[in-house]
């Protein structure tokens, strides 16, 4: 009977392709921290982004979450659509809750729309520990999302670890824009 081990080998083999398929797309284009395209004229303070980091404002919490960032008022999907995070920790920082409650709004409104929350970790820690964090994250966001009113049926979470960073390098500057849910539309 050698058609078990086969059948078992074909499906393992199709899994894996499977795998390969789903981690093929998301994060940003252009690296930008705010999720948009272009960075300038975005509409959020704070947000330029160069090559060589973030300055510690912007990720550090004064640059996000003040006045109406990320706030639409013509019913357009929000501009900053990255939320970061401390180190090992899934806790929505305060300054990225009016960013959150901006999704909700839309999400809302746009009964029809769907968004993936893809959860990031910087490179630090097991690929395994990571893939859960990124996940707990993801899921942190989902959460706030749920009590803001948005059916579970809007919301899809995948996270993706320490697998796309945003920005190579080993100091505390890039693993800060590594931390990160990003918001997919």
């Amino acid at each position: 009977m050698q058609l078990k081990p086969y059948a078992r080998n074909l499906a393992v083999a199709l899994s894996l392709a499977l795998l390969a398929g789903c981690s093929s797309g998301g994060g940003t284009q252009d690296g930008s921290m705010d999720g948009t395209r272009g960075g300038a004229g975005s509409g959020v303070a704070g947000s330029g982004v160069s090559g060589s980091g973030v300055s510690g404002s912007q990720v550090g919490g004064t640059g996000f979450g003040s006045g109406t960032a990320g706030q639409q008022a013509d019913g357009r999907i929000p501009q900053q659509r990255t939320i970061y995070f401390e180190f090992d920790s899934d806790r929505i920082r305060s300054e990225f809750e009016p960013v959150l409650a901006s999704h909700g709004r839309y999400l809302r409104e746009n009964g029809n729309a769907r968004v993936v929350l893809q959860g990031h970790t910087d490179e630090r820690g097991t690929r395994e520990y990571n893939m859960a964090l990124g996940e707990r994250r993801a899921r942190s966001v989902e959460r706030f999302l749920s009590v803001q009113g948005v059916s579970p049926s809007q919301v899809e979470v995948v996270s993706y670890g320490e697998e796309r960073p945003a920005v190579r390098g080993q100091n505390e500057e890039t693993f800060a824009q590594n931390r990160r849910v990003v918001f997919a539309y």
